[in-house]
């Protein structure tokens, strides 16, 4: 077991190519998911903006047309 860990004298160079390897593929396969919360975050956030916003221009219009009467 111990030779084939070794590899030859290579076993240091073989195994740490695999580890990066394995990790690129895990940072791969994760990133869709983190750019789809991170979507869908800046979605909710503008939405809670245009809310307000729209909550506050009815509130002013409200008032303005208050004070025209």
């Amino acid at each position: 077991m111990a030779e084939f860990l070794h590899m030859g004298g290579y076993g240091a160079y073989v195994w740490s190519a695999y580890a990066v390897f394995f990790v690129v593929l895990l940072v791969d396969a994760m990133a869709p998911s983190r750019q789809r919360r991170r979507t869908l975050h800046d979605i909710a956030a503008r939405l809670r903006r245009e809310s307000n916003r729209s909550g506050a221009s009815k509130i002013r219009s409200t008032e303005i047309e208050g004070e025209n009467r």
